[in-house]
């Protein structure tokens, strides 16, 4: 029976026709193109070993400025679910640490995250315009602006650019966590490893909790270029009222703004000076946003319209105004200014009543 060209993780198993039909069986490589809406940014979808997974990761860490972040997806256990209900993958982010202490933190569950069949995990910079992620499909994906390193160096790994590749995704395939498989038949190191610490649930929770990640929806997983960064750091920067801004990595202000509107959806707990100071985040978003190429701009304005969505309907007392009157930002007028939330909590409640907002 004809065997695949390379040793796939023990996570994923191709279905035995797709074995059979020699002329589709797959082969270390990648291929690459620009990154969709990018002029300077490339994505790359590359199928390697399971075998040099380690030493690729580690070689494309190097890429990265000297911090970066952590990405773990996986499927966490979500109870009953009907016999037609999808499982649906969580995705997590640490925050920014030194690269080099995320590695030698995960070296020891290296060998299970890059087996185990229900688990994805990464890298990232954002301000670098940089991220690589080997997902539980076994494809390792990257996006970067520098394609000449990154072929360079999957070439060195020994990976040919193929144009015409084939991916498990384009095979039938099944997914195997390590608990799958019969104990006497699991290589080093999972022979040794007791059940538990097989167990991906048990192993991401551990790695969660240890690096104090946090959930991000799956719509936040954007990608900015180092060049879309450049222009927004430049428009920040034109603005002493926002320059402190262009310091941050502004995916993380994109995620807090996020965050505030979950929370306003909640319950907003903090005082009219903290929710104003979140509201001022959404000040500077709106001024990047006129001030940067028009693509740009559209782009930004797709990542934020599902929160703006969400925070219109939770606003209340929409006649009455949080902003001095004919205060607008670049001549629009600032729907988030218009209102309040309406889930307050006491100390907002208190401050809006002392500022005469609720009158008879």
């Amino acid at each position: 029976m004809p065997k695949e060209h390379i040793r796939l993780p023990l996570g994923l198993r191709l279905w035995p026709k797709e074995v059979r039909a020699g002329g589709r069986r797959l082969k270390e490589g990648y291929l690459f193109s620009l990154l969709e809406n990018s002029t300077d940014s490339y994505r790359f979808n590359a199928l390697l070993d399971a075998s040099k997974v380690r030493d690729c990761f580690h070689a494309l860490s190097l890429c990265l400025p000297e911090e970066a972040f952590l990405i773990l997806e996986f499927y966490q256990d979500q109870g009953r679910r009907k016999a037609d209900e999808e499982m649906v993958s969580s995705i997590f982010y640490s925050p920014y640490m030194p690269t080099g202490e995320i590695l030698e933190f995960l070296e020891p569950f290296l060998p299970r995250l890059v087996h185990d069949g229900f688990v994805g995990f990464g890298l990232a910079n954002n301000r670098a315009g940089m991220e690589f992620f080997y997902s539980e499909e076994k494809i390792l994906t990257c996006f970067s602006g520098e394609h000449l390193r990154i072929t360079d160096l999957l070439a060195r790994h020994g990976l040919p650019y193929r144009p015409h590749m084939s991916f498990p995704t384009d095979l039938g395939h099944d997914h195997l966590s390590l608990l799958c498989h019969s104990r006497y038949r699991l290589p080093a190191p999972f022979a040794e490893m007791a059940e538990a610490d097989l167990d991906y649930q048990r192993f991401c929770h551990q790695i969660i909790e240890e690096l104090e990640m946090y959930p991000v929806e799956e719509t936040l997983a954007f990608f900015l270029s180092k060049k879309e960064q450049d222009h927004i750091e430049a428009r920040l920067l034109a603005d002493e009222g926002f320059a402190e801004f262009a310091e941050e990595d502004f995916g993380s202000l994109l995620l807090d703004w996020n965050d505030f509107v979950s929370e306003c959806e909640e319950g907003f707990e903090g005082d009219l000076w903290e929710y104003r100071q979140c509201l001022r985040l959404r000040d500077m978003f709106q001024y990047v946003l006129d001030g940067i190429p028009a693509a740009l701009a559209q782009k930004l304005q797709e990542i934020i319209a599902p929160a703006d969505s969400r925070l219109q309907k939770v606003l209340v007392d929409r006649r009455k105004r949080l902003d001095p009157p004919g205060y607008a930002c670049g001549g629009k007028e600032r729907f988030w200014y218009l209102g309040i939330v309406g889930n307050q909590g006491v100390c907002l409640r208190r401050d809006l009543i002392r500022q005469g907002w609720f009158k008879p």
